[in-house]
C-alpha cells in the first residue's frame, strides 16, 4: 500500500511540476525511483550533472519526514549533502511522500533522528557539541552489513542526532552547521515549495508551506 502511494504521488508530482525541455533534478530515495522512472521511460531523457547545468528548473525528491511547514527531514538513506546541493540549485523544489512520512512536528513518525554529516576525524567532538547545546543524543551510524561505520559519497561519517521535543529549526539548523567539522545537515528548512503525499485510499494530498 505504502508503494502504490509513493507512486501516486510521484506521478502527481511530475505531472504539474516537470515540462519539455527542463532540467529536473531528481534524489536518491525509495520514492524518487517512480519519478524517475516515468519521466526517463516517456521522453528518453539524458543525464547531465551540475557542471553542465547549475541551474535547475525544478528538483523532485522524497523525505524522511515533512512537518506542517514543509521542514524536512532527509537523510535516512546516507545522501543528504548531494540531494541539498540539488534542491538548492533548483528554482522549485517538490517533494514527494507515502502517508506514513506526514507529521505535524518532526518526531512526530520518524524516530531515528536528524542525519548530519561529519567529517570523520570531528564525529565526537561535534555529537558532544550538539549534545551540550540542544540535548537528546548524537549516534555514530553504524554500517548493517559491513564493519565499521556508514561511509557517505562524499567519504564523510553520519551522525544521528535524537533530538528531544519541539525545537527551533531554522535556529537549529544554522547552529549544528555552524559548529566545525559538519559538512550538513538532514534539515531541509524553508526550501520545499510543495509536498505530495500518497495516501492510503489512492488520493493524493497536495501541501503548500504554512505561516505561523
Amino acid at each position: 500500500m505504502a508503494e502504490e502511494a509513493k507512486k501516486l504521488a510521484a506521478y502527481a508530482a511530475v505531472d504539474n511540476h516537470v515540462q519539455n525541455n527542463q532540467a529536473v533534478g531528481v534524489g536518491s530515495g525509495s520514492t524518487i525511483v517512480y519519478a524517475a522512472r516515468q519521466l526517463i521511460l516517456q521522453h528518453g531523457l539524458s543525464l547531465s550533472d551540475l557542471d553542465r547545468h547549475p541551474e535547475l528548473d525544478v528538483a523532485i525528491d522524497g523525505a524522511d519526514e515533512v512537518d506542517a511547514r514543509l521542514t524536512l527531514i532527509k537523510g535516512g538513506g546516507g545522501c543528504l549533502t548531494q540531494e541539498k546541493i540539488v534542491a538548492g540549485c533548483a528554482k522549485q523544489f517538490v517533494v514527494i511522500a507515502d502517508f506514513r512520512k506526514d507529521s505535524k512536528v518532526l518526531g512526530q513518525q520518524w524516530k531515528k533522528g536528524v542525519p548530519i554529516e561529519v567529517i570523520p576525524m570531528a564525529h565526537v567532538p561535534v555529537g558532544r557539541t550538539i549534545v551540550r547545546r540542544f540535548g537528546g543524543v548524537a549516534n555514530l551510524r553504524m554500517a548493517v552489513s559491513k564493519a565499521g561505520p556508514v561511509v557517505t559519497d562524499n567519504c564523510n561519517f553520519i551522525l544521528d542526532w535524537k533530538f528531544d521535543g519541539a525545537q527551533d529549526w531554522t535556529e537549529v539548523n544554522m547552529a549544528i552547521k555552524m559548529i566545525p567539522g559538519v559538512v550538513e545537515t538532514g534539515l531541509f528548512v524553508g526550501m520545499a515549495d510543495r509536498a505530495y503525499f500518497g495516501m492510503e485510499d489512492g488520493s493524493v494530498q497536495v501541501r503548500d508551506p504554512t505561516v505561523e
